[in-house]
């Protein structure tokens, strides 16, 4: 009992040492949720008496592993990301004795983009799959080989006879975790017939197809999504993968490709017709709350404006129902503490 006391007391004398030395709120991660976090933080600064909080982009992994990593304003207070964190990810605050609070504040489709002269796509995400996936079933669909598509038109002849060219996220971005999952994974490994027979055969599960190729097909841009748009206006056969916000303000020169039939739309994406979207977060450093200045009142200015009408929608973010934001707006006020049962 007594080494307990003496851990939070140190933890405590840590945190509000260093907050001297920082009177603003700090946050890093996904770049997805950034020009979102960024509109926030703005608002935020209007107000009197708190500074505009600081938003980094780096990835969602970044987010996730800050929001877990040190206690003390060296460290972020607040770890956006595209994708969930997962159990294995939550273990690390536990080893560092640090509860997170879990916010959703949204979504966001996954599009793939080329310029708006180029040519147009409706792709399924099996063939999508075929494409980047690092290994993929051989021509008579008893094993896995390393991807032998060059060319578009070489999984189906109804794609573009040009070279399989796309550039897209490091290893780092939720957008890039969430697109190996809904694409590599469900698109062809749960859908292509002889993936999953080789599969069953092999005793092994579909995340194996989430690894993407790396012989230059898929090239990483990293976790700036306005770079991949810069580089498609000087390669009008090249593709990139961003998240809908950022197709939706370059429009003019950019266009998504269809999905299965479905092209990448605010309304498609809201009502779940979209079958690439993911859930966008944010993931507060309990122990910082109440210490450094503005971290709760950052949290609640969310709250104001993601909404239909609110200006996080005109960003292009898709918002929650009702009963959703209800929830998480209760759980910014309550701060509840994130466990590993509340992620299965």
């Amino acid at each position: 009992m007594i080494a307990r006391l003496g851990m939070a007391a140190l933890v405590a004398a840590s945190v509000s040492t260093a907050a001297v030395a920082r009177d603003y709120v700090s946050m890093a991660g996904s770049s997805t949720v950034f020009p979102f976090a960024t509109i926030v933080a703005e608002q935020v600064g209007k107000k009197p008496g708190l500074k505009t909080p600081v938003v980094e982009s780096g990835g969602s992994s970044v987010g996730k592993k800050g929001a877990c990593e040190g206690i003390g304003t060296e460290f972020i207070d607040i770890g956006n990301a595209s994708s969930r964190m997962k159990t294995g990810e939550l273990e690390r605050c536990n080893n560092n004795g640090i509860d997170v609070t879990e916010i959703k504040v949204g979504y966001d489709g996954i599009v793939l983009a080329n310029l708006r002269s180029g040519a147009s796509l409706d792709i399924t995400r099996e063939q999508l799959g075929m494409a980047l996936a690092a290994k993929v079933p051989n021509a008579d669909g008893t094993a896995f080989i390393d991807n032998p598509y060059q060319q578009w038109s070489d999984i189906d002849a109804s794609l573009p006879n040009f070279a399989i060219k796309v550039m897209g996220p490091p290893t780092t971005s939720g957008t890039r975790a969430s697109f190996e999952e809904m694409v590599n994974e469900k698109g062809l490994c749960k859908k292509n017939e002889a993936a999953k027979a080789i599969l069953k055969a092999e005793g092994k599960k579909a995340k194996t197809c989430r690894v993407i190729r790396t012989d230059g097909a898929y090239i990483e841009a990293g976790e700036q999504d306005n770079l991949i748009v810069q580089k498609l206006q000087e390669d009008s056969e090249a593709f990139g993968i961003f998240g809908f916000s950022y197709l939706d303000q370059n429009s003019d020169v950019v266009k998504g490709a269809k999905i299965e039939g479905v092209e990448p739309t605010f309304e498609a994406i809201a009502a779940g017709d979209y079958p690439i979207s993911r859930d966008l977060w944010f993931y507060i450093k309990k122990p910082h709350v109440g210490v450094v200045p503005g971290v709760q009142a950052y949290a609640r200015e969310w709250t104001k404006h993601w909404d239909e009408d609110g200006i996080l929608a005109e960003a292009g973010m898709i918002p929650m129902s009702d009963d959703e934001r209800a929830s998480y707006a209760a759980a910014i006020e309550e701060l509840p503490s994130l466990t590993a049962d509340m992620l299965k």
